[in-house]
């Protein structure tokens, strides 16, 4: 059975950190909070996105305020998105992995209805078995159940033991670890390195880097 990659889409695939972190900050000036530089949105980011803004506001938004903040952060990342593109590599490196027989899917918790277009429109789709948006309410839970219903669609073909997601966060990582998978984390996310080195599994600065070392966590 070969190695089976998972990735995320957001942050590991699609190259959107500065919108992402431009549409944080529209959010936060719902309730008058300063902007964050990149820097800071990387070390202070935390998922679910809910205990993010708990962190900055020092409390609970209340429902009011996370509904404002929540519109005001998809309203601007959705007028952003279409000026970003994919990481650098991605397609070579995702026709080399197909083309050694191996198999890949990509899970994300961005918004299913936003993400299959997105997908589609950059040419990925026939290089997934499958592939999963987020289809419950944004912001509230982390990827672990996620994953648990993604590798469930995909069958007993895919053994989460053979099975490595890449992402860019630390509950990639921890959501990985909940189905018995392994994990490797991208630099070039949301995530300082010195955040996702706390986790314990290999952090890569590079895709191609992050497929070696899921090819040295899964051998033959």
């Amino acid at each position: 059975m070969r190695v089976h990659i998972v990735w995320d889409w957001n942050g590991t695939l699609f190259d959107d950190i500065e919108a992402v972190v431009a549409a944080s900050n529209a959010a936060l000036a719902e309730l008058d909070l300063r902007p964050l530089t990149v820097q800071q949105y990387r070390e202070q980011y935390r998922v679910p996105v809910v205990d993010f803004y708990r962190e900055l506001l020092g409390r609970a938004p209340d429902p009011e305020e996370w509904l404002r903040m929540d519109a005001s952060f998809h309203r601007h990342y959705e007028s952003l998105r279409d000026g970003c593109a994919l990481t650098a590599g991605v397609e070579p490196l995702l026709s080399d992995w197909t083309g050694q027989g191996s198999s890949q899917s990509l899970l994300s918790m961005y918004g299913h209805e936003d993400l299959v277009p997105l997908v589609r429109r950059f040419g990925l789709e026939r290089h997934f078995v499958r592939v999963d948006g987020r289809v419950s309410t944004s912001g509230v839970s982390g990827k672990a159940e996620h994953l648990v219903r993604h590798l469930a669609a995909l069958g007993p073909e895919v053994a989460p033991a053979r099975t490595v997601l890449i992402g860019d966060v630390v509950d990639d990582a921890l959501a990985a670890a909940h189905v018995g998978a392994h994990a490797v984390l991208y630099t070039g996310g949301s995530h300082a390195r010195s955040a996702l080195e706390r986790v314990g599994v290999p952090v890569a600065d590079t895709l191609s880097q992050a497929i070696a070392y899921a090819q040295e966590l899964v051998k033959s």
